[in-house]
């Protein structure tokens, strides 16, 4: 190889991360993902716009090239896409050093599961293929009044299971953005119950509440609507089930945390 041929494959390579063609963030390619039928690409050779197209891979596996003609790309990665097309361009002998880049524009037939506590359940499809979490999420409707803030994802990622126990809220209440994860085609999205306490008794409305982050006895008795005219904040009883399963009961101060099920009883005043 000559100075000039070693120079030459220099600038190709500055060249095609300057354009994006062939170096595309780790984070907005994901490469454990395989392409499949139906899923839409878009292709393109360094330095040859007259080979760009976007096309649909179809049932059988394959698309059509221009030169090449055929390509099977169903059930390859992205690199291992680009490859099946840049050595048969080179074989067919149209190029001799092609740089091919391969994008994933949709990816139709993949789908997450969307279950629990959410406005619509059920299956969602990835449209594109850098779908995150908060993606879904807003085609499910959001997290219903009764979910959870923690969503838990699982799935798999290179052949090995993969799960995530996620804090919404704290996604946008505290900058946590990593959080938003990408998604691949058989994930499973979960959002439970949220957590809730009970209040009977003297109380103005007892029943079930939601039980918020850092919620006291005080707070929790003021979503209850407080005491009623009988009743008194100052003699509340707790019901509280232990690590071992026991109840246990006590007398809580108006400041101590609530905890999820906890089950308070506002009793009657003495006078």
């Amino acid at each position: 190889m000559t100075k000039f041929q070693s120079l030459r494959i220099r600038v190709t390579g500055l060249l095609m991360a300057v354009l994006g063609l062939g170096a595309v963030h780790a984070q907005d390619r994901v490469f454990e993902d395989k392409l499949g039928a139906g899923d839409t690409v878009r292709i393109q050779v360094f330095q040859n716009p007259d080979l760009t197209l976007e096309t649909r891979i179809q049932e059988t596996g394959f698309i059509s090239y221009p030169l090449i003609g055929s390509a099977k790309l169903a059930g390859l990665t992205i690199p291992a896409a680009e490859k099946v097309i840049a050595t048969a361009l080179k074989s067919g002998g149209f190029m001799q050093q092609p740089q091919v880049s391969v994008t994933q524009v949709q990816a139709r037939r993949k789908q997450v599961s969307v279950l629990g506590a959410v406005a619509k359940p059920g299956q969602v499809p990835l449209e594109y293929a850098n779908t995150r979490l908060s993606d879904v999420l807003a085609v499910a409707g959001g997290i219903a009044p009764t979910g959870s803030d923690t969503v838990i994802v699982t799935g798999q990622r290179n052949g090995e299971p993969m799960r995530h126990e996620i804090n919404v809220a704290a996604m946008y209440l505290e900058g946590k953005a990593n959080g938003d994860i990408l998604l691949a085609g058989g994930d499973v999205i979960y959002v439970h119950r949220a957590p809730v306490f009970y209040v009977y008794g003297e109380a103005q409305r007892p029943g079930s509440f939601r039980l918020e982050r850092n919620m006291t006895f005080m707070q929790a008795l003021v979503m209850a609507g407080g005491p009623t005219a009988r009743g008194t904040e100052k003699r509340l009883r707790l019901h509280r089930q232990a690590v071992d399963g026991s109840a246990k009961e006590m007398s809580p101060d108006l400041n101590d945390m609530v905890q999820s099920d906890d089950v308070i009883y506002v009793r009657e005043s003495l006078f």
